[in-house]
């Protein structure tokens, strides 16, 4: 007989929000007279702006002729994307990064779980605690996280780093010995954010000990504040200790279409091997390029109608963000984030269980959040809500929450 991956067997039940889809379903059926207002899964509901739009209908008609048609795309992406990049993310804010360290993905999702890749089954990893589940997931099919251990939530060989109201949400540096390091800022889920000093002091750990950042910046054109930074490259040393992962898909609404990008510094090696060509090298045999039509519509997103349609997009969001995180905190609920991202984390009531908060707000309002134990157990006891959602389902949710 054939032998499968038995890691696979390791991971406790289904993907967080397989598990949600599922109960929302059944409840649904249930009762179909009943209107759901979903509010769990960060997914946008703006359509895609108009100068995108335009974009791309032009590169749909480029490929219907023999002089413009484009087959498959390079492995790291196209030069006009990549160039503006470089450019408007990150020289215009003063990080050194070149196009050639950028490799444009199908999404940040699939850098999340395809970047392990590149090291030792041997590296230990450090994650905060809660967390988006795929940089744990990812490593658990990989081999790295030993056994689950279901009293404590957690993987043995995992390093958590618990972020909670305590400690600002923001991790503490390990106590022991770690390869790689999972930071998203502003973070899903908390929607808290990082300082730049705060970010300094994880790149100097990083190169003091050897280790890795995988950071994600997946919400960083959600950030309103002054001295948050965009990303990791804003702070010294990071070329030699971290990579970035960015997104199109909550900054311009890309979640149907899947655009992101990976930055591997060139810089960032293992003795003398370098991380960038190895990433190059993996793109070449597993990845056959983000389709053209598609990175038109990312090159679009820096064109001056695209930024000025996204931003306006974006402030839509924040709105909402704003008006359910004043609107919780009116009503009495502990909340946190919702200033510089699209989350909003609040403080489940009378020490209710997370599990128990999601079917005692779809059973009795109609809506659907995403537990904080699903994102790992120092969430246990909070709950997230998106401000993706329309302005009128955020007022909405709020009456009914209000009227519980």
């Amino acid at each position: 007989m054939f032998k499968v991956n038995e890691n696979f067997a390791k991971l406790p039940g289904s993907y967080l929000f397989a598990n949600i889809a599922k109960r929302v379903s059944a409840f649904q059926a249930e009762h179909p007279e009943k209107e759901i207002i979903r509010l769990g899964i960060g997914d946008v509901t703006q359509p895609i702006a108009p100068a995108i739009i335009e974009a791309m209908h032009k590169a749909v008609d480029e490929m219907g002729h023999a002089e413009t048609f484009h087959g498959y795309a390079p492995e790291q992406g196209y030069d006009f994307l990549r160039n503006i990049i470089a450019k408007e993310d990150f020289q215009e804010k003063g990080c050194d990064i070149s196009a050639d360290e950028i490799f444009i993905s199908d999404g940040a999702k699939c850098d999340c779980g395809n970047i392990q890749e590149l090291f030792s089954l041997d590296s230990v990893i450090a994650v905060c605690d809660p967390v988006y589940p795929v940089y744990v997931d990812s490593n658990v099919m990989a081999g790295r996280s030993g056994l689950y251990n279901g009293e404590t939530g957690r993987f043995d060989k995992i390093v958590y780093m618990p972020c909670t109201a305590d400690n600002g949400f923001l991790p503490e540096f390990p106590k022991e010995h770690v390869d790689l390091i999972y930071l998203c800022f502003p973070n899903n889920p908390t929607g808290e954010a990082i300082k730049k000093a705060d970010l300094q002091a994880w790149v100097d750990y990083a190169n003091k000990n050897g280790a890795v950042i995988i950071f994600d910046a997946a919400y960083e054109a959600y950030i309103t504040e002054e001295g948050i930074p965009h990303s990791i490259y804003e702070c010294e040393g990071a070329k030699t200790c971290a990579i970035e992962l960015r997104s199109f898909s909550k900054k311009a609404g890309f979640t149907g279409m899947r655009l992101g990008f990976a930055v591997i510094p060139k810089d960032l090696k293992c003795g003398d091997v370098s991380l960038n060509a190895m990433w190059m090298r993996r793109q070449g045999s597993k990845y056959n390029g983000t389709p053209y039509i598609i990175q038109r519509a990312g090159e679009a997103v820096y064109s001056p109608e695209g930024k000025v349609q996204v931003a306006e997009q974006i402030a839509r969001y924040m709105k909402n963000a704003k008006t359910i995180y004043t609107g919780l905190k009116d009503t009495g609920f502990t909340v946190y984030g919702g200033v510089n991202s699209p989350y909003i984390w609040l403080k489940t009531p009378n020490d209710m269980k997370s599990w128990d908060f999601f079917d005692y707000l779809l059973n009795n309002a109609g809506i659907v959040g995403t537990p904080g134990a699903g994102f790992g157990p120092s969430g246990e006891g909070y709950f997230r809500i998106t401000a993706f959602g329309t302005y009128e389902n955020s007022l909405k949710a709020l009456d009914r929450i209000k009227n519980l």
